[in-house]
């Protein structure tokens, strides 16, 4: 049994849906209840309170551990998760990090994540970790402004990052729950390219068939906006990486092609995928 945490997410959708295609036997877990493939088993249980993952884990031998962004930001202790696990023999877990505890390590969520990775290292227990930079699936915060004016209308227009296609992320997280070879590996997961907000807007336009504008907006501008979805700092971190993005968060990294033996996707086959958010 393989447990997938944030199963109803960008990344935990599609690799439970990988995991039971593979004929694993599969539960996802969830905050609210959720459809899911045919075949899995749905947990409702919040990873803030890790005592409650018991029946979810009872029988598992894999966990993939995905922290929700309010998580980071309440008094949960994400060690215990781990625990948790071990205690209900869980041999393997594979842990989503972020490619910024590697280049921005300073800031108190990265800091919590880098804790969290030493615990799961020395643990015990059989680890992969996956470092994943940007996600093209944020650009579905432009989703309402497309549908409804034809506009994308963010910060920073043609500062780029190699963003990743969290399906290539989902992957990669099978690959390293159902093969040994990946024990112990450390992936920075990135997209194929640097791509630009502004060349993002051009491949939404292209998936839609029909015309997108691109409005640039202030820093402050965008803060505002991104606020009313997570915390002031978070919001700062986040632009910090988008505005001045270091040589290391603009290096396209080779470790999709070298775990999935193929390149990772590009945004256009995203957008193509997601056009319905934007019609």
């Amino acid at each position: 049994m393989i447990v997938v945490t944030g199963a109803t997410g960008n990344i935990g959708r599609p690799l439970t849906r990988a995991l039971a295609e593979a004929g694993r036997q599969v539960t996802a877990v969830s905050r609210h209840s959720a459809a899911v493939p045919p075949g899995v088993r749905h947990v409702v249980a919040d990873l803030a309170e890790p005592t409650g993952l018991a029946p979810a884990l009872a029988g598992a031998k894999a966990l993939f551990l995905l922290l929700s962004g309010d998580l980071h930001a309440t008094a949960a202790n994400a060690a215990d998760i781990i625990d948790e696990a071990a205690a209900h023999g869980v041999r393997r877990v594979v842990l989503l990090s972020t490619l910024g505890v590697v280049t921005r390590p300073s800031g108190p969520t990265r800091i919590a994540m880098r804790s969290l990775e030493d615990t799961l290292r020395e643990s015990g227990l059989e680890w992969a970790i996956l470092r994943p930079g940007g996600f093209a699936s944020n650009a579905l915060w432009w989703a309402e402004s497309v549908r409804a004016h034809q506009v994308v209308a963010a910060p920073f227009g043609d500062v780029g990052v190699p963003i990743i296609d969290p399906t290539d992320i989902a992957a990669v997280a099978a690959a390293c729950l159902l093969d040994d070879r990946h024990t112990g590996g450390i992936y920075e997961l990135t997209g194929p390219e640097v791509i630009t907000p502004r060349q993002q807007a051009r491949a939404i336009a292209s998936a839609l068939g029909s015309p997108v504008r691109f409005h640039e907006l202030t820093r402050d501008e965008a803060k505002a906006a991104m606020t009313r979805s997570m915390p002031a700092e978070l919001a700062d971190d986040t632009l910090d990486i988008l505005g001045s993005p270091s040589p290391e968060e603009q290096r396209v990294s080779p470790d999709v092609q070298r775990v999935l033996d193929r390149a990772p996707r590009p945004f256009a086959d995203w957008a193509a995928r997601n056009v319905a958010a934007f019609r």
